[in-house]
């Protein structure tokens, strides 16, 4: 046999060898080699299994050897993260910033020393321009207060909260440790859209309602929206503010199946559907089909919710489409009291890799058109605005601010204060952690009682952080940043404001029609009555 034919099958002469062997000393000596002999006789039927199978090229021209290549496989993103990356490698999340969230949610010191890991002088590097004038941090955290004129209960929002993540994507003692930990600290927690469940309601955290495609919560047999079921739940005290989700950011303009094998009673009654039934939740929603549409059911609910601040979720696709919402607004008279703009870059669940990577606007783009259509349409001062997409500190909460988001929403960095170490293993039900599982034996890894107060400690010192920042450049409150406070490194030998980079409106401006940048052009082509273009 060539040599390289024996290096192919070495593993498995060498199980046929030991097979032999240990059957021909076992003949004599039993008691030593009995045990010997069944293992090497495994390995030998595996191998045999390998060498005929027609399935796998790889285990017929390498029996037992390839088993091995797919064992390292399966743990390298573990080795990779462990042993390989860098502090400073984002896939998703650097070890520099899960550290960071680590350690503000054991309330330990994340003082760093001697110096930045950054690139500095990278192309893209950011900073906040310091005022020689700086101010003393205020102690009171800072808030937001959302809701417009036609919202009779608006909402004091803190300016970081917790971004939608279901109950049944996490676990229930996720769900129990985020809502306790708002509850806690006095910030919102926003269900998802599988709606509230009985984990939600433990604690008495606030609670911002999402209402997806699907309409859990408050669904007809058909699947359509049903408002007396909204009304009944949306009036609760708990439950502070109401959030249509039009797209998200890890997979937009995507819909979802719920298999049946999935829904458990628990999910079933959150999301009001039979145990074990199939649920769809289609890709756009049901209960209008136009802009104008669209505001008429945004009046509907803040109506059926007693006044309560009622707004949109979405990932900016075509920009067209926003300002088509910005026209309704202008000729119905109806306004969401709120905007939450989610990057393409977010996303705590699975998702088709073409849409998690290709599909959807970066948050800071999409921020910057949300805000650009609404100040140029002259409805910015009625509308607040939400950033939310892979927010871990106080640094990225002010630079969002800058460029016009009024609070933010994190995810994923709560889910590394319940205790998510990044295994990207959400869709499996396998989460190490116990945070992204409906496996009982796995979720009691997460002791509520710990983890709430990880949640609390890390929304307390991150706030406490953007303080910092925002009184070194010399403001009192995040809601007086303004994009030339925002730098950037365009080249190697250029520095930027972000006011120089991107292109912000002024109040009225598409109104009037002043000036031919794309923004004109995309308002010229969004219509009130329709989500199509005017040619």
């Amino acid at each position: 046999m060539p040599y390289h034919a024996c290096m192919r099958y070495l593993a498995l002469i060498v199980a046929l060898a030991a097979t032999l062997g240990f059957g021909f000393l076992s003949i004599g000596m039993p008691r030593y080699f009995g045990l010997f002999l069944a293992i090497s006789a495994v390995f030998l039927v595996v191998g045999l299994r390998d060498l005929f199978q027609r399935e796998h090229a790889l285990l017929r021209n390498y029996p037992l050897l390839a088993h091995f290549r797919w064992a390292i496989e399966a743990i390298r993103p573990e080795i990779r993260q462990y042993l390989l990356e860098s502090d400073t490698e984002a896939t998703p999340f650097s070890r520099e910033q899960r550290s960071q969230v680590y350690q503000r949610a054991k309330n330990v010191n994340d003082a760093d020393a001697f110096g930045t890991e950054q690139n500095v002088y990278a192309e893209g590097h950011e900073w906040l321009a310091h005022s020689m004038a700086a101010k003393t941090p205020k102690e009171t955290p800072p808030s937001v207060r959302i809701g417009g004129p036609q919202c009779s209960r608006p909402y004091e929002a803190s300016t970081l909260n917790i971004s939608a993540m279901s109950f049944g994507s996490l676990s229930a003692n996720a769900i129990r440790a985020l809502n306790k930990g708002a509850a806690m600290g006095g910030f919102a927690h926003d269900t998802g859209e599988g709606s509230i469940s009985r984990h939600h309601k433990e604690f008495g955290g606030d609670l911002i309602w999402e209402l997806g495609s699907g309409y859990f919560g408050c669904r007809r047999d058909d699947g359509g929206f049903d408002r007396e079921q909204f009304a009944e739940r949306a009036v609760d005290d708990q439950v502070k503010m109401i959030e249509i989700k039009l797209s998200q950011g890890a997979k937009p303009g995507h819909g979802g199946v719920l298999p049946g094998s999935k829904v458990t009673p628990e999910i079933a009654e959150a999301r009001g559907i039979e145990v074990g039934q199939t649920c769809v939740s289609p890709a756009a929603h049901s209960a209008f089909s136009t802009p104008i549409e669209m505001m008429e059911f945004i009046a509907t609910l803040r109506d059926s919710a007693d006044g309560k601040p009622v707004g949109i979720k979405l990932c900016i696709g075509h920009g067209w489409q926003f300002m088509a919402l910005a026209k309704a607004m202008i000729e119905t008279g109806i306004m969401p009291d709120f905007v939450v703009v989610d990057g393409a870059e977010g996303g705590t669940g699975a998702a088709p890799l073409e849409l998690a990577d290709n599909v959807g606007t970066p948050l800071r783009e999409g921020l910057v058109w949300a805000h650009n259509t609404l100040v140029g349409a002259g409805l910015r001062e009625h509308i607040k605005i939400g950033a939310s997409g892979k927010i871990t500190s106080g640094f990225r909460m002010a630079a969002n601010m800058a460029l016009g988001a009024d609070w933010c929403n994190s995810a994923r960095a709560f889910m590394f204060a319940v205790g998510c170490v990044q295994s990207e293993s959400c869709h499996t039900d396998r989460c190490p952690t116990g945070v992204a599982t409906q496996n009982k034996w796995r979720q009691r890894a997460v002791v509520v009682p710990d983890k709430a107060e990880r949640v609390y400690n890390f929304h307390r010192r991150t706030v406490a952080a953007m303080q910092e920042v925002v009184a070194t450049v010399g403001l009192d409150h995040p809601g007086q940043l303004r994009p030339e406070h925002l730098c950037r490194r365009t080249t190697d030998s250029e520095i930027h404001t972000a006011d120089d980079v991107y292109r912000f409106l002024d109040t009225g401006e598409l109104l009037s029609g002043t000036g031919d940048g794309h923004y004109e052009k995309a308002w010229r082509r969004a219509q009130a009555h329709s989500f199509l273009p005017i040619r």
